[in-house]
């Protein structure tokens, strides 16, 4: 298997000092900007975003315990690398990231491309791991789909909620 920097530079967009300060801004620039246009709950979507990040770790762990799955000759003789902690890093925080922004870009053709641009990254940090060894491709693919999972919650409890008659944000029974 052939290592090289353009590999180890996808991997490495999967490190923790790297996607989250990318989230965090993105955050802090949503968060600002719902308040300032006066948006109910404002922080929600922000709030819930972060929460989501920060609970990559309190999933990852475990799993990789439970499983306590050898990685790639080149990594040693060590366990613990079911799932890929640095997929899920970037999975959460460039999906809620992409999610976050949605909302506010207008057009389709801008929300596709900043769509694509967060597949493309992913798809490229997982190539990078597993180009450089760091984890087999069933390791980025688990990752991927947990994350898929916690994306879907993040955007169904961050969505507006629609206003009723009555002021309160539900429907009547």
């Amino acid at each position: 298997m052939r290592r090289g920097a353009a590999a180890q530079f996808l991997a490495d967009l999967g490190n923790v000092t790297v996607a989250v300060p990318v989230l965090a801004l993105v955050l802090v620039c949503v968060a600002w900007r719902a308040r300032a246009t006066g948006t109910d709950h404002w922080w929600r979507p922000a709030a819930g975003a972060a929460a989501l990040m920060a609970a990559v770790p309190l999933w990852v762990v475990p799993l990789k315990e439970l499983v306590a799955r050898p990685g790639p000759a080149i990594m040693g003789p060590g366990t613990g690398f079911y799932p890929s902690g640095h997929t899920a890093t970037a999975a959460v925080a460039y999906g809620a990231a992409v999610l976050l922004l949605l909302p506010w870009l207008r057009g389709a053709p801008s929300r596709g491309a900043a769509v694509c641009c967060a597949v493309v990254v992913n798809l490229g940090v997982g190539a990078g791991l597993v180009r450089q060894g760091y984890h087999w491709p069933l390791d980025v693919v688990a990752s991927w789909c947990v994350c898929a999972m916690l994306l879907t919650a993040l955007s169904r409890w961050s969505r507006p909620r629609s206003r009723t008659p009555d002021g309160t944000g539900r429907e009547g029974r």
